[in-house]
């Protein structure tokens, strides 16, 4: 079962440093950004400890303490009191307030990680051992916008992935959805009347099953001042007007930190292949790169001694293709592994013109690779060195 800790601070970057400490472990973050959204929250759902803020407006930590004290819900739950004051007369009046420890802001991560173990249970993530989700898995996208078209120009833009688009036109209908619906990413107009966005983001914030969700701002490029606002509230990111539909598909992926690797690694006949594709962009170099060195090492630890990349799928080898495979090639190099490129007369051609590609290893066909490998580990080598 998820433990549930409610930070209660006016501070974002501090509510940050909490979230992001907790990130390996079964942890449900709640955020309140002052005492009385922090009482709301901790009635409605029971966390099972409270990470609060000394000083705050609205409502300060010491009243807020004494007001939990006096409920018969929650006089139990455990406080640590969070304060930017070291001063001897402030610790002392802290621990007569009957909290469970204190932490001198700023403070280090390991250190609260330690503080919250020694009151509740922390378990990691990795015991559960769940299958993270992948770009081809269903996912339930919310678009919160009153201009139809916006909605059906993501919807359209989204059509070849297996993602639902669903859409509400304001903030309280887009909140009962989330409750309601399981909604993965929010994607909000931050032009919604009455701080609409804001007010959507604060309420998703506030409860267990929503206060995980990325929630995307929308606006149009030129409106730089709402981008700062909602990125200093914590917003995911911006998505801007007109919508680049590619870009949105990688903003999501990464949110949601889905596996991508599967759609460029591929296990072939026993052998790892690199499958480049033709539409080959900065975001699916980042996606590659990110996984190329584990996914070498898998290799070696395997027992494995060669990689094939596969540039069937080009028709022209771009400087951003040649520097990709030139990067793989030397990773190879660092673990002694030997590598080989498959793809047409025409693309071996256009890699010749680059200096860098002059002694790669080429193939027409994954079996010819596999023999010149068995005799060029040489080659390969002072390719590597080259």
């Amino acid at each position: 079962m998820s433990t549930k800790i409610l930070t209660v601070d006016d501070s974002k970057t501090i509510r940050l440093i909490v979230a992001k400490a907790f990130k390996a472990h079964t942890c449900t973050i709640l955020e309140a950004a002052n005492g009385v959204e922090g009482l709301a929250v901790a009635s409605r759902e029971k966390p099972d400890i409270i990470l609060l803020d000394y000083t705050m407006p609205v409502m300060d930590g010491f009243e807020v303490l004494a007001r939990l004290r006096a409920d018969p819900d929650l006089k139990a739950t455990p406080v640590i009191m969070l304060t930017a004051e070291a001063g001897r007369e402030t610790v002392t009046k802290i621990a007569k307030l009957g909290v469970r420890d204190y932490l001198i802001k700023p403070f280090k991560e390991e250190l609260l990680i330690e503080r919250v173990g020694r009151v509740v249970t922390l378990k990691l993530k990795s015991a559960e051992a769940v299958r993270p989700k992948r770009f081809d898995d269903p996912i339930n996208i919310l678009v919160v916008d009153d201009k139809p078209a916006i909605v059906e120009q993501i919807r359209t833009g989204l059509a070849g992935t297996p993602w639902k688009v669903n859409s509400a036109d304001q903030q309280g209908q887009a909140f009962d959805i989330c409750m309601a619906q399981g909604v993965d990413v929010v994607l909000v107009s931050l032009s919604l009347p009455k701080d609409g966005a804001y007010m959507l983001f604060q309420s998703l914030r506030g409860y267990a099953n929503t206060t995980s969700i990325p929630v995307f701002g929308l606006c149009v490029k030129t409106a730089t001042a709402e981008q700062a606002r909602a990125q200093q509230t914590g917003f995911a990111g911006m998505v801007t007007k007109p919508i680049d539909c590619t870009e949105l598909k990688g903003k999501i992926s990464r949110a949601l930190k889905l596996e991508t690797s599967y759609k460029y690694y591929q296990q072939r006949e026993g052998i790892l292949t690199l499958t480049l594709p033709n539409d080959f962009h900065a975001a699916v170099a980042t996606e590659v790169s990110a996984r190329l060195d584990e996914q070498l090492t898998a290799v070696v630890e395997a027992g494995g001694d060669k990689i094939i990349i596969d540039l069937n799928q080009i028709e022209s080898p771009s400087l951003p293709i040649i520097e990709q495979v030139l990067a793989t090639i030397q990773a190879c190099g660092k673990l002694s592994l030997k590598s080989a490129v498959i793809c047409s007369d025409a693309v071996k051609a256009g890699c010749r013109t680059y200096a860098d590609s002059q002694s790669w290893v080429f193939a027409k066909s994954f079996n010819e690779a596999l023999a010149a490998l068995g005799s060029a580990a040489s080659a390969t080598t002072a390719a590597v060195a080259g």
